[in-house]
């Protein structure tokens, strides 16, 4: 592990946008029961099923595991999953939970040099739970095993916090995020010495991003008050997928058209409108009198494939036609989801993707 004085910008590094190749996804498996209350033995099949369609969509899958005993656990379900072993590695790197979007190592590339470097910021579980002092150490430990340059992030002194669902990047130069996640200084606030124009300073030295566009508000059931992964996201360097809630009477209905009419008035890095393409939302989702966080925009982009999160809904057929319209080279693929959004996350939630050095 190389520990750079630099800041990305600096040394030539930015974060890739997800459609460009991929040397692994990351994933952890699930151990934590509180994250899947009364489901956990379900899940792990979901995981093993996860995995084997990454493998078919052209992935290495890195799978974080607790100990040696974890690891036998995965490799039981994964052997009678059919999944291809000689396309998965195991890191047995002690964690808290298994979210790698947000926990796991997030990464920069060097276009000139190719390199790929770990971009190390700090984890504190959506400022929201206690258990993450394991999480937030995940990255530095698979950087110090893999020998990785890593940039540790601070400002002014201080440690930034950043999770990978409260943002989303085009490569270009163009990050979407949320004002409720970033700049929410009474709820789960992740740095509150901030200022808009810090985060901004912050985005733009460590990813690249010369251009922010500030969404508003997450959708309903988000427990991490705002992830933009939930209902926007880059589909291309000027193509944003934003998810639609027709039912005038649903709560997200509001919210979804509040951050359609900010992205009809935005630019990208050069200067062009974005294209809106809108995907729909599923029906309602509850767990225990809670509102689940269940939505398509959660997909994830493959080196082959695009994994889609399904929910029964009648809508599963349409979000897979449209996605399949903006991904013609790739297969798109629904993963069954309605066990595994108990966790308050899907398929984009659970991976990380490690560009290809």
């Amino acid at each position: 592990m190389i520990m750079s004085k630099q800041t990305p910008l600096e040394a030539g590094f930015k974060m890739p946008a997800e459609w460009e190749a991929h040397r692994a996804t990351w994933i952890g498996w699930c151990h934590n029961t509180s994250d899947f209350p009364g489901k956990i033995a379900a899940i792990h099949w979901v995981y093993g099923e996860i995995t084997r369609k990454l493998i078919e969509g052209g992935e290495t899958v890195c799978i974080l595991v607790q100990d040696e005993k974890h690891e036998r656990k995965a490799r039981s379900v994964l052997t009678k999953t059919g999944a291809d072993f000689a396309k998965i590695e195991f890191y047995r790197i002690p964690h808290d939970r298994g979210w790698m979007r947000d926990s796991g190592p997030m990464f920069v590339k060097n276009d000139e040099t190719g390199e790929v470097a770990v971009i190390k910021f700090k984890f504190n579980a959506w400022a929201k739970y206690d258990d993450w002092k394991f999480d937030n150490k995940v990255a530095l430990e698979f950087a110090r095993r893999a020998k990785r340059k890593v940039f540790k992030v601070e400002y002014k002194g201080k440690e930034v916090v950043l999770e990978g669902g409260a943002i989303d990047v085009n490569g270009a130069g163009t990050l979407l995020s949320t004002e409720e996640c970033l700049l929410d200084y009474e709820v789960q606030t992740r740095n509150p010495e901030l200022t808009r124009e810090d985060v901004e300073k912050i985005l733009h030295a460590n990813l690249g991003a010369s251009n922010v566009l500030w969404l508003n508000k997450g959708i309903v059931g988000d427990d991490t008050h705002g992830h933009v992964d939930d209902f926007c996201r880059f589909v291309g360097k000027k193509t944003i997928v934003l998810a639609e809630e027709k039912r005038a009477r649903d709560a997200n209905h509001k919210i979804l058209e509040e951050n359609r009419e900010r992205l009809e008035d935005f630019r990208l890095e050069n200067g062009q409108k974005p294209e809106i393409v809108r995907l729909p939302m599923p029906a309602p989702l509850f767990f225990d009198g809670q509102r689940l966080p269940a939505s398509y925009a959660n997909f994830y982009i493959a080196n082959e494939s695009v994994l889609v999160p399904t929910f029964n809904d009648e809508n599963d057929r349409i979000a897979l036609g449209i996605l399949a319209e903006l991904f013609p080279a790739r297969a798109v693929v629904g993963i069954h989801a309605v066990d595994l959004v108990w966790g308050l996350g899907t398929l984009h939630c659970l991976t990380q993707q490690e560009p290809l050095a």
